[in-house]
């Protein structure tokens, strides 16, 4: 029995399968989503309708092979929808790429069966959501949930955090240490019993992704619904996928920020005094410093384009160490640039538009408040130190969802 099918359909989704008609949706949830994106971040209004468009036109499944019903779309295309949906509200950006990343995971590790009956869902506008990484523990790979047996059951008890996605999902999906200590990811149809989605998340930016706590209380669990995670020598592509989703929603922040900024700086920013202009628009220093901005965006958005192409590259079922690395290292090296232009376009913003860029009426800080705290998932610094080990050392990556 499909544990899916008694579930009730509250969403209806179409099937994308070309990449110019996942780019219009993507272009049109866009044009919606930045009018209403200020408010929303003021008062932590969740784009609830925006993310069921989302799905409902189909932009869920377009990564899912089309033997399984799928758009069967590649990573430029996948890059391309979350940076333009981004560049209006990332938080709507954010919600769904642990999503696309679960997708991978599942069609790397699932067996036939999990694959088919998991992607199928999925096609059907099915949300998966993250049971995030958990908050007392030494690093974010460490488990302290437990699957344990009961009869012919599995329940599963433990607390999670940075649970993005999961107050607006269908299936919940998290890991936990199966009763041999290996670690295993569970998926868990909602609503479902023992599950508690809480609404805490207290961040600066990124403030309406819901990415709070989720309580797992002797949670049953379909042990046909369990993928164990594979051993840290398999080569897999689990990681650059889930870095390019986040590396797509940094460039979208930075071309969001920059689109602002040349809408203040020419409409409701003055020039400096000294600057001898009569408009701020003409100043040269700004002139010069958006040329520098919007070519460091053109950088960052190159690399991420190149990342994808390595990426759509590889055939999933010729992994080796060699390829799955290159596709960490291409994705790595975009995501360097991303976060730095995030974090500088952000900040230029308010510099450029001057002291009335920060009252409250623009929402303008958003910009950098959303850069500042989604770059924070994956620490940059150690994205340089694998690029340099790879190159001057030969030495492969980690394998694992941060890089």
């Amino acid at each position: 029995m499909n544990p899916f099918s008694s579930a009730p359909e509250t969403h209806r989704a179409a099937v994308i399968t070309q990449s110019d008609r996942a780019i219009d949706a993507a272009r049109s949830l866009a044009e919606q989503a930045k009018p209403g994106a200020m408010i929303r971040d003021q008062q932590r209004i969740y784009p609830r309708a925006l993310l069921d468009q989302f799905t409902r036109l189909g932009l869920g499944s377009i990564s899912v092979p089309r033997r399984f019903g799928g758009g069967g779309l590649g990573y430029q295309t996948v890059a391309d929808v979350f940076r333009i949906i981004s560049a209006s509200d990332p938080s709507l950006g954010q919600i769904p790429q642990n999503h696309f990343g679960l997708i991978q995971f599942i069609l790397g590790e699932g067996n036939e069966q999990q694959q088919l009956q998991l992607l199928q869902a999925i096609v059907s506008g099915k949300r998966l959501g993250n049971g995030g990484p958990e908050k007392n523990t030494r690093h974010t790979r460490d488990i302290k949930a437990r699957l344990v047996s009961q009869g012919q059951e599995k329940r599963l008890s433990g607390e999670k955090f940075y649970s993005t996605g999961a107050l607006f999902a269908d299936i919940l999906v998290t890991t936990a240490l199966e009763e041999n200590d290996r670690p295993a990811m569970a998926f868990i149809p909602l609503p479902a019993d023992g599950v508690e989605i809480i609404d805490d998340w207290s961040g600066m930016g990124q403030r309406t992704t819901a990415s709070g706590t989720v309580k797992l209380d002797r949670v049953a669990v379909d042990a046909a619904l369990i993928i164990p995670l594979p051993p840290s020598e398999k080569p897999s592509l689990r990681g650059p996928v889930s870095q390019l989703i986040q590396a797509a929603i940094d460039a979208g922040i930075a071309q969001g920020a920059l689109d602002d900024a040349l809408e203040f700086v020419r409409s409701s920013s003055r020039p400096w005094v000294d600057a001898g202009v009569a408009r701020n628009a003409d100043d040269p220093y700004i002139l010069a410093d958006i040329g520098r901005i919007s070519t460091e965006l053109s950088a960052a958005n190159a690399l991420l384009k190149r990342a994808a192409k390595v990426l759509d590259s590889i055939d999933p079922h010729a992994l080796t160490a060699e390829n799955s690395a290159e596709a960490s290292i291409a994705v790595a090296e975009a995501k360097v640039l991303t976060t730095d232009i995030a974090l500088r376009a952000s900040e230029k913003l308010l510099e450029w538009g001057g002291s009335r860029a920060t009252l409250l009426q623009h929402g303008l800080d958003r910009h950098w408040r959303n850069a500042r705290t989604h770059t924070l998932h994956d620490p940059v610094r150690w994205k340089t130190h694998a690029i340099g080990n790879y190159y001057l050392n030969a030495i492969c990556p980690a394998r694992h969802a941060w890089i």
